[in-house]
């Protein structure tokens, strides 16, 4: 699935080429997760603004309403000049005087919604109930300690639900815990003063350096020129089972937490 540095890297490739387009044209190939919310000729002559994001989120502010896009578990969007035919996968399609900017998505769980503006009710219901901004200075460590001390759950499930701390999957939780040495099934409300601290640092530099590095590709993403993330590339402990840590030596393990696979180094992820 797109987590949050393939949605950055996602909005920093289209989003200057966009902005102030004029929408001449959107077409809709077969539904997606929600209905779009607006007729598509209603669409037509609007302009786009800017793009913004939201945790997995892409908001494209309009000269009345926005977009909002989520990427789902396979989806991936193209921004060009020109694009051939729309394909099977292909479920969106947004023309402008700019370009054309079409969603693919092989197995529709993404979204493409228009709402009159973010306190509309399904704005709410899609953005209300994330948490902070990891790269933004809204992600503070007194808050992010404060919200851990009040969950009851694991520290690699609290960093999944994305209501404490915004857009981190399964590859860069795993990661960021390495890098603060804190073992995944470890209590949030447990983590001392400087164990939070260490992970607050390593949350912001593992998701700025997948951003820099195009995100990861899995399976299917990739950015808006078809570009492939490589961020997974170097991954200390996700998808190494068995392999040596690069830190210590001793294997890297995996267990389940909440239908996922964890990866971590027994010995440098002792507690």
């Amino acid at each position: 699935m797109p987590e949050l540095p393939e949605v950055e890297v996602t909005r920093r490739g289209f989003a200057d080429a966009i902005a102030f387009a004029r929408i001449t044209k959107v077409v809709l190939g077969k539904p997606l997760r929600w209905p779009l919310g607006v007729a598509p000729h209603a669409l037509v002559g609007l302009r786009v603004l800017k793009v913004r994001r939201r945790g997995k989120y892409l908001l494209l502010d309009l000269s009345r309403g926005l977009l909002l896009i989520h990427l789902g578990m396979s989806g991936s969007l193209r921004f060009a000049p020109l694009l051939p035919a729309m394909g099977v996968h292909d479920h969106f399609e947004m023309q402008t005087d700019l370009g054309v900017l079409r969603l693919h998505d092989p197995r529709r769980f993404g979204a493409v919604v228009w709402v009159p503006g973010e306190e509309a009710p399904m704005a709410r219901k899609l953005l209300a109930g994330l948490g902070a901004e990891p790269l933004s200075d809204a992600f503070d460590v007194e808050t992010f300690e404060a919200r851990l001390k009040a969950s009851r759950r694991s520290i690699k499930q609290v960093l999944l639900a994305g209501r404490v701390v915004v857009g981190i999957g399964n590859i860069y939780a795993s990661e960021a815990l390495f890098a603060a040495r804190i073992r995944p099934t470890a209590m949030a409300a447990r983590l001392s003063h400087s164990r939070a601290e260490r992970l607050h640092h390593a949350i912001r530099e593992v998701l700025a350096r997948a951003v820099e590095r195009g995100g990861s590709t899995l399976r299917d993403f990739v950015g808006v020129q078809g570009e492939a993330g490589h961020f997974q590339l170097e991954a200390k402990v996700y998808g190494r089972a068995g392999l040596p840590c690069v830190a210590c030596g001793t294997p890297i393990r995996t267990l389940r937490q909440g239908q996922r696979s964890t990866f971590f180094c027994p010995r440098c992820q002792k507690s």
